[in-house]
């Protein structure tokens, strides 16, 4: 027997069903749930009269001036914080991010600004499922899952946007439109940046893309056919995805597609000619659409035979006589196998373009189920991630829009197929590419098979798979090394120009080093965001280290800190120890000298200012000088001194701050 239904508890909402009527007879006055009044009016005949250059084409939200200012609202006492979960950090050039992607953008992009060349996103689609937000509102996670969403690590509500919301494509609007507004900040002038989305959105990421952008350097809607037969639950089902493209100024920055082995192997030299391998092609012109010539209409003679050909089709031939002539000439005619048939041109391989044009419809690229069978592989768990995109599909992308040596982002990383596809393709093209994956490190569902397996956010996931994936691609590597040992000299000699991670392993880069972000570590700096002034003549200087830095930092943490406040400085530089005994002493790369010691001295100064080449910029603690703010003068005028006497540095190359 079924249960009667219920009663439903909510009140009627007569301005909703009000709102839904008029939606139904005027599709265009209801945006978002809301009135366009405006529109109503034109909708019943009622415009507004338009002075000439009123009007122009944009995509308008409510909330889009507030995520405007959202993109250029400056990020106050915030750090990446260095993490020990990351892999061969002390050598790698590839960075984690944990934390929000939009505050990941503000911090990066003082560090690499303009020095990315592809960036390949695949954000929440807004399914109604897919997409949460931040309310900036503190909650359990056990109250947010009543609550229908998610959480946060630390414990930010993360709400879903339902399609029942009000406001349900402008919040999707607000969220993107900040994001890609300062990644093309970070994209170099020949950058290129893909994004794969699909109807829902695609329609309103275009004209996003198209102002963030410009309309003139969008490059291509690709279609990416990512299932073998449509969904059986729908009359019409989507069997596709779109991957939209835009280069931050010019075409050129996207790559031709690398012919694969089989086209190249079309090429052979059966006839042993100097300019290597051919293979033959038409020399009949196409003459469609008028576009005949009596003057290419002309016979040519076999000269093995001596017989003559016209164009076929009662068409022309693509060059003139003069030109077909030397081609004979040259032997760059074909005559077929016997010497007897009709001309066909010689196209070498050495002639034709390094890569094949790309097409809109990606049929080749594997389907999203390859997604999971890849999780399975190296997780033993195809449910692990939903809907994680095929590693070959990234493949293609960074193929089309970066180079061998290029840095490659994603800050909607989720499990780190982007990461994955960077070293798979740096392992089969002999590439260094780097990668920098942000993540949200949003709770996995107490329910799901992630938490089952004891993943407690999905950043975990990304970088467990960065782990095993690097591991499993450098064994295959050491695989092939050891099957090419087994063969001829010319062979190895060969991967030395193509690929030289074969011969050399560990030199492909399967590391990371892994950031999350957190409030400022620098007690001071914390002050001065509060508005505070600090008196230091009231300190208790006892503590140095409790003085100036959040209880638990590291030395290395105020490293970092302080390289995120410099301009275009990579993050994975190494940092050394270059003066012994100065055990709180670090050198950032070559050019940045962080003393942490709580006392200076007259030995210590001489000591750093002996380093060659000399920093560009040396740090010192404001404590280490106590109440005596005539040693700070005094330190300088000694480091100077020293700099002048050992080398012939000039004092203005570089430039002393206190922290």
């Amino acid at each position: 027997m079924s249960e009667h239904p219920k009663a439903p508890q909510e009140l009627s909402d007569p301005i909703s069903e009000n709102l839904q009527k008029l939606a139904a007879l005027f599709p265009a006055a209801v945006k978002d749930g809301m009135l366009d009044v405006e529109s109503l009016r034109e909708e019943l005949g009622d415009f507004a009269e338009i002075q000439p250059g009123d009007e122009k084409h944009e995509l308008n939200w409510v909330g889009k001036q507030a995520a405007k200012k959202k993109t250029f609202a400056p990020l106050l006492g915030k750090t990446f914080a260095l993490k020990d979960d990351g892999k061969n950090t002390d050598t790698t050039k590839n960075l984690y991010i944990e934390g929000d992607n939009l505050e990941a953008l503000k911090l990066l992009r003082q560090n690499y600004y303009g020095e990315v060349k592809m960036i390949y996103i695949d954000p929440p689609y807004n399914t109604g499922k897919d997409f949460v937000y931040s309310d900036k509102f503190k909650v359990s996670q056990e109250e947010s899952e009543e609550e229908e969403g998610a959480v946060s690590e630390s414990g930010e509500r993360l709400v879903k946007n339902e399609k029942t919301s009000n406001r349900f494509h402008a919040r999707w609007l607000d969220m993107m439109y900040p994001r890609l507004r300062l990644a093309k900040d970070l994209l170099r002038e020949d950058g290129v940046i893909f994004i794969s989305i699909d109807d829902g959105e695609v329609t309103n990421l275009r004209q996003v893309c198209d102002e963030v952008f410009g309309g003139e350097n969008f490059a291509a809607q690709i279609i990416w056919k990512k299932r073998n037969t449509p969904p059986n639950d729908r009359v019409i089902g989507a069997q596709h995805d779109y991957i939209l493209s835009y280069v931050k100024s010019d075409i050129s920055a996207l790559r031709l597609r690398p012919r694969t082995i089989e086209q190249i192997a079309r090429y052979k030299n059966p006839d042993n000619h100097p300019k290597g391998p051919w293979a033959s092609g038409d020399m009949s012109g196409n003459v469609k659409g008028g576009r005949y010539s009596a003057a290419l209409s002309y016979p040519i003679t076999n000269p093995n035979t001596g017989e003559e050909f016209y164009p076929p089709n009662n068409g022309n031939w693509r060059f003139n006589s003069t030109k077909v002539e030397k081609l004979i000439q040259n032997d760059e005619v074909f005559f077929g196998k016997d010497g007897k048939s009709g001309p066909k041109l010689k196209r070498f391989l050495i002639d034709v373009k390094e890569g094949a044009t790309w097409t809109t419809l990606w049929d080749f690229a594997p389907f999203n189920t390859t997604g999971s069978t890849e999780m399975n592989d190296i997780f033993q768990n195809s449910v692990l991630f939903e809907s994680p995109k095929p590693v070959g599909l990234v493949k293609l992308i960074c193929q089309a829009g970066s180079g061998a040596n290029d840095i490659i982002l994603d800050f909607f990383s989720g499990s780190a197929t982007t990461a994955h596809a960077v070293m798979q393709l740096n392992a089969e093209d002999g590439g260094n590419r780097k990668h920098i994956m942000v993540q949200l490190p949003e709770v996995c569902n107490a329910k799901s098979e992630a938490a089952k397996a004891g993943y407690k956010t999905i950043a975990e996931i990304g970088k467990e798979r960065i782990r095993r994936a690097g591991d499993k691609i450098l064994a295959e590597l050491h695989a092939k090394k050891m099957a090419l040992e087994k063969k001829s000299e010319l062979e190895l000699d060969d991967q030395k120009e193509t690929n030289p991670h074969i011969l050399n392993p560990d030199s492909l880069d399967i590391g990371f080093k892994s950031f999350r972000i957190e409030d400022t570590k620098i007690n001071w700096l914390k002050k001065d965001l509060r508005g505070e002034e600090f008196d230091f003549d009231t300190a208790d200087i006892s503590d140095k280290d409790a003085l100036d830095f959040v209880a638990g930092t590291t030395d290395h943490d105020v490293v970092y800190e302080l390289m995120l406040r410099q301009s275009n400085i990579p993050l994975t530089l190494p940092i050394t120890q270059p003066v012994s005994g100065a055990s709180r002493t670090y050198l950032y790369g070559d050019a940045y000298l962080i003393c942490l010691e709580e006392e200076t001295s007259n030995t210590l100064v001489a000591s750093l200012a002996a380093l060659e080449p000399t920093p560009l910029k040396y740090f010192f603690r404001d404590s280490a000088f106590g109440k005596d703010i005539a040693s700070k003068d005094e330190t300088f005028r000694r480091l100077n001194a020293e700099i002048a006497k050992n080398t012939a540095d000039q004092a203005d190359v570089y430039t002393v701050e206190f922290i």
